[in-house]
């Protein structure tokens, strides 16, 4: 168990396999493994905190994963076991989770979510946070190793704490929107506002914060928490789910569709003739309601945004638009450097629907991002205007695709940054347009030569962990996406063992 207890580290989660059930993947996220990992936090926190373990307040919560019920009591009985006083939340998100830190009634010293997302029902993970937000990297290898010398010390948790969290949660965001509207009673009145869960955690967002103020939530859909997700993939990323809700939404002439990922870290939307608010366009709704009290800032994203968002953020609304690295640590952890140093970066947000605000504790909550859009829907109404209205000079997206090239090289990292390297240097050698990027190599085309007349753009890039070359492309008029593969294709030529049969 200890040997391959480090293979679980996920970037600044743990995850793993929890449940037989999938073809070729076997269980490593044992409650063996959690209650180990949760004696190894019970360690470090008390050395992050100067706390001896007795001191210390740990809130556990999870989703909705068949898996969770188990992981959860083994990461508890880990703690106690090392004299922590536990509270269990029970069923939770990921930033109710951050939050219990906060509130005052809770105050907790740290907090452990158990979820994998939008992760297939098998698997299952650990998150961790402090006051200072979640864990970094290098933290969670920290807790790994410290986990990887402690044996299982299973003990009673019938004694465990029960601490209703997501009804201060939901009384938290029930207040936002109040404050936001300027309406005490019934804010949301007249306004139908749909919720899809996916089945995952964010059910209670409906029931208890939409409907006690005023809305309409008739057309909801898998509010009931099923970790087998049975009705689709909670994910807003997923075609399938962002039409699911998109069709409750026309079906019962919502003014707002929302919906959730597993845990609710992330969001999307839909408006009420249907148009999907995810990708560039839920950045761009969220930066425009910030836009008048931000004025000039920057607003922080991943690296595959497209050059129409930043048209709207900078020439529609005179913002700043830095596009850095995938991964929504590396967005927020650089707002949160930006700040520091005295900039406004009120808002940093991946194209996954992972959204941090800077007045909400750098926190990436979809729930409290949901709130802004709900928030600046009531007012929208009021005035007789749509929530359309704030991105109607956003322009269409153009053509996208995105092709991932597997590298079949055992030192993939080395030989992907070789392949970046001369791909620069080609494209550099044909005139392209490049500009400045903190993650691979991108290349605007403008109507030149080097695509035939195409206009759009590329982005070639190493994945952080697996042999895998992802290209980004997006032409903004009809035929560019094509030639702009064509031009990849000329310029990925002799990399012999880098397969772009995805390019055929």
């Amino acid at each position: 168990m200890n040997e391959e207890i480090l293979k679980l580290q996920n970037g600044s989660d743990i995850r793993g396999v929890a449940l037989e059930g999938v073809e070729g993947e076997h269980v490593n996220l044992t409650p063996e493994i959690a209650n180990v990992v949760g004696q190894a936090f019970a360690q470090w926190l008390s050395a992050k905190t100067n706390k001896s373990a007795g001191q210390l307040k740990v809130g556990v919560g999870m989703d909705s994963r068949i898996s969770g019920q188990n992981l959860m009591v083994a990461v508890s009985s880990g703690l106690i076991s090392q004299g922590v006083d536990v509270k269990c939340c029970g069923l939770a998100t990921t930033p109710a989770m951050f939050m219990s830190i906060v509130f005052e009634q809770s105050q907790f010293d740290g907090s452990v979510m158990i979820t994998a997302s939008h992760l297939p029902f098998n698997r299952n993970g650990i998150k961790f946070f402090t006051k200072d937000g979640g864990l970094e990297h290098e933290d969670i290898t920290e807790i790994l190793k410290l986990a990887q010398e402690k044996q299982a010390l299973p003990v009673d948790v019938s004694e465990e704490k029960n601490f209703d969290l997501i009804y201060l949660y939901a009384q938290h965001l029930r207040a936002a929107i109040m404050q936001g509207v300027g309406d005490s009673q019934r804010p949301l009145g007249g306004l139908r506002i749909i919720v899809d869960a996916g089945n995952g955690a964010g059910g209670f967002f409906a029931e208890k914060v939409l409907k006690p103020l005023g809305a309409n939530i008739e057309g909801s859909q898998f509010l009931e928490p099923d970790g087998r997700f049975p009705n689709h993939i909670p994910n807003p990323e997923n075609k399938e789910a962002m039409e699911s809700i998109r069709q409750a939404v026309l079906a019962s002439r919502a003014d707002l569709g929302l919906i959730f990922d597993t845990d609710v870290d992330r969001m999307s939307a839909v408006l009420d003739d249907g148009s999907e608010i995810n990708r560039d366009a839920i950045i761009a709704m969220i930066s425009a309601i910030l836009a008048p009290n931000n004025r000039g800032a920057t607003i922080i994203t991943d690296s595959v945004t497209s050059d129409r968002l930043t048209y709207f953020l900078e020439r529609v609304l005179g913002l700043k638009h830095l596009r850095y690295m995938r991964g929504y640590k590396n967005v927020i952890n650089k707002q949160k450097e930006l700040c520091a140093q005295g900039e406004n970066a009120p808002l940093a947000m991946e194209t996954s629907g992972h959204g941090a605000l800077k007045d909400n504790y750098f926190l990436d909550d979809g729930a409290f991002l949901a709130v802004q859009l709900v928030i600046a829907l009531a007012k929208a109404a009021r005035q007789g205007k749509k929530l359309q209205s704030l991105i109607e000079k956003l322009p269409p997206a153009g053509e996208e695709a995105e092709l991932r090239f597997k590298i079949n090289d055992e030192n993939f990292k080395e030989y992907g940054k070789n392949v970046l390297e001369q791909f620069a240097e080609r494209a550099r050698d044909v005139g392209c347009i490049m500009p400045e990027s903190f993650e691979g190599v991108r290349i605007s085309f403008k109507g030149g030569p080097e695509a035939d007349g195409a206009e759009g753009w590329l982005l070639l890039r190493l994945s952080l962990h697996d042999p895998v070359m992802p290209l980004n492309i997006e032409g903004t008029t009809p035929g560019s996406l094509e030639k702009i593969k064509r031009a990849a294709a000329l310029l990925l030529q002799g990399f012999d063992k880098l397969d772009m049969s995805a390019l055929n």
